[in-house]
């Protein structure tokens, strides 16, 4: 496993305001690595430092094993794209993605045949000369990616790149840019708020908090293993509560079960009584809004998202069983 850009001990800080909290990570060469966490955690202060746009107040970055922590971004070998796109309006699409390999004095006839790979590669060779105007936000996407892929660079770096698209467009663009960097084999590093962005996308998951790494591992690693209630919390777990012994356990919304006959559940599950406080239909789904009292005897408000036909009469006020097998219940440590 080679390191294509180490963060050691680097930290963030803006007059009383700590963006970056002494962190330490390590991202994988070949690998897509999503830093995700809520607004304000310091994942994007993290991309511009490794981008080299902003300078960390302690700390050092690496890229390829080699000091960078204060080298300039023209200089670190890395492309990177935007929320914006930040396209040129009046060249043309052929042009956009031709113009860092321009900066870089790459002889014409080399950076022709580049551009054309590279428009093939995210399968827009057909709009070569059309201006960026002309295209849908997908295709700027799009140009703005084989820019920043046409340089060849050390890593890839994604700022909240999808944030622009509509919720289809998202979808089909997580899997565009998951192909390109597997054809690829480029090392990606991408900035989201978007949990199902980071699961879908990441062979590496970073998930930050106050300017602190809470969690890292593949996804497969953190979804069913949570390190805290904060890890829990985001990756949409919802129901939180006290079991028996104490502890603090959790259940995904998708995981719990409601019914209207008396609950029910084996002597290492869960099995509780609530009173409905809300229910929404969703098409697909129902989801059903209930408060109960946990081992503890705290009120606690829990969420079951059902699709069985067996909800579909249940009603706010009515009395209701709220069970979870044993295997849905997922610890989190203090």
């Amino acid at each position: 496993m080679t390191i294509a850009a180490e963060f050691i001990g680097v930290s963030q800080v803006f007059g009383d305001f700590t963006a970056v909290d002494s962190i330490d990570l390590a991202i994988t060469e070949g690998k897509l690595t999503t830093l995700l966490g809520p607004s304000g955690c310091g994942k994007t202060t993290s991309l511009r430092m490794l981008a080299g746009y902003s300078t960390p107040s302690s700390g050092e970055i690496r890229i390829g094993g080699t000091d960078m922590t204060r080298t300039a971004p023209e200089k670190r070998g890395l492309g990177m794209v935007f929320q914006s796109y930040a396209l040129f309006p009046h060249l043309s699409v052929a042009e956009n993605v031709a113009y860092g390999l321009k900066l870089r004095k790459v002889p014409k006839a080399q950076r022709d045949t580049t551009v054309m790979e590279t428009l093939e590669l995210v399968g827009l060779a057909h709009l070569a000369a059309s201006k960026p105007k002309k295209l849908s936000g997908g295709q700027q996407q799009r140009v703005a990616l084989a820019r920043a892929i046409a340089i060849r660079p050390k890593l890839l770096l994604l700022d909240e790149p999808l944030s622009n698209l509509d919720a289809r467009l998202r979808v089909q663009m997580r899997a565009e840019i998951r192909r390109i960097q597997s054809e690829t084999g480029l090392t990606v590093v991408l900035v989201t708020h978007d949990q199902d962005e980071a699961l879908e996308m990441s062979d590496d998951m970073v998930l930050m908090r106050a300017g602190r790494i809470m969690q890292q591992g593949s996804p497969q690693q953190v979804f069913p293993h949570p390190a805290n209630r904060f890890v829990a919390d985001f990756l949409g777990y919802e129901n939180f509560l006290t079991a028996a012994d104490g502890s603090l356990i959790a259940v995904r919304p998708e995981h719990l079960d409601v019914s209207a006959a008396a609950a029910a559940g084996s002597s290492d599950g869960l099995a509780l009584t609530g009173t409905v406080t809300d229910v929404a239909y969703r098409g697909v789904d129902l989801l059903v809004t209930a408060d109960a009292v946990d081992a503890s005897g705290a009120t606690v408000r829990l969420r079951s998202d059902s699709r069985s036909n067996a909800t579909a009469s249940i009603a706010i006020g009515d009395t209701v069983s709220l069970s979870a097998a044993a295997g849905r219940l997922v610890p989190i440590p203090a």
